[in-house]
């Protein structure tokens, strides 16, 4: 996802740039949890594989938040690079709110 990048003249630091960066690509992976949570509650196991139960279903909520999670790090859906920008024009524009006469008044 380094696709996007800091433009030039920008008064975002690197550190909030990487922080905005970094939800983005939280807010990916939140919503690749869920989504992958469903995909593994409608797949029915065998309970003499898998043992079935509670340890069953904490092994597979670990497994999920994981596949979410490297998957949204990885690029995931893409969605992380389409919230980016306007993630960063609104840290830009709470940047320069003293600067602009009127603004977030």
């Amino acid at each position: 996802m380094d696709i996007i990048t800091r433009k030039p003249g920008s008064t975002l630091t690197e550190g909030q740039y990487a922080k905005v960066k970094a939800q983005a690509e939280e807010l990916e992976g939140v919503f690749l949890n869920t989504l992958t949570k469903e995909l593994f509650s409608s797949i029915k196991t065998d309970e003499s594989v898998m043992g079935g139960g509670f340890g069953e279903e904490t092994w597979r909520s670990m497994q999920s938040e994981q596949i979410a999670s490297t998957m949204a790090q990885n690029g995931g859906l893409g969605i992380a690079e389409q919230l980016l920008p306007d993630l960063l024009a609104m840290q830009e524009a709470a940047n320069n709110q003293n600067k602009l006469p009127g603004a977030y008044k």
